[in-house]
């Protein structure tokens, strides 16, 4: 795993051993801020928040990119040592802050000046929570009126168009992985 873009591009992160986790892959964080970059032009001045952060690869991508500020919740302590090693290794470490616990636990003590521009979600294949995650981060107010919330599944999972006030502009299937991005919705827009 490496950095694509940015100041720190090129650096390797550090992964779990074993496959009990599933990282992104290099090539559908690729494709993902590629599509990031066309819907928000720039990562200028991006609050992300980054939940199931495991090695805080996304999270560390759009640092590398511009982005302000970074949240990262997960509850694994491996995952807490591995993204405090990745964000050193990228000389990140005083834009991004860890939060340890159990995402549907940390959201609603998440206290944020400001709401999130960007937001990873990244559960675990097997998680079937997402619409309720995905609900809880608009019930929480963590999503700035503008955001993107980016949510990584299984294929197999079909994510429906419209999540409470959320809309899905678009999704993309990368082998076993789709990624959904979701927003508010404008008045008179078309769903997919």
């Amino acid at each position: 795993m490496r950095i694509i873009s940015g100041t720190a591009k090129g650096r390797k992160l550090a992964g779990f051993k074993g496959d009990s986790i599933r990282p992104t892959s290099d090539r559908v964080r690729e494709a993902v801020f590629s599509s990031l970059m066309s819907q928000l032009g720039h990562f200028q001045g991006v609050k992300v928040l980054d939940l199931f952060a495991g090695t805080g690869a996304m999270a560390i991508e759009a640092l590398s990119r511009g982005a302000e500020s970074a949240l990262l919740v997960d509850h694994s302590r491996e995952s807490g040592s591995l993204i405090a090693n990745n964000l050193s290794a990228t000389g990140l470490t005083d834009k991004a802050r860890f939060q340890s616990g159990k995402v549907a636990s940390v959201l609603p003590r998440i206290n944020n000046k400001e709401p999130f521009n960007l937001i990873f979600l990244d559960p675990p294949y097997a998680e079937a929570e997402v619409e309720a995650i995905v609900a809880s981060v608009i019930h929480c107010g963590l999503l700035h009126s503008d955001g993107i919330i980016c949510v990584e599944t299984s294929s197999k999972l079909h994510l429906p168009d419209l999540i409470g006030s959320l809309v899905c502009s678009s999704r993309r299937q990368y082998g076993s992985t789709a990624v959904s991005f979701y927003h508010y919705a404008d008045s008179g827009e078309d769903v997919q």
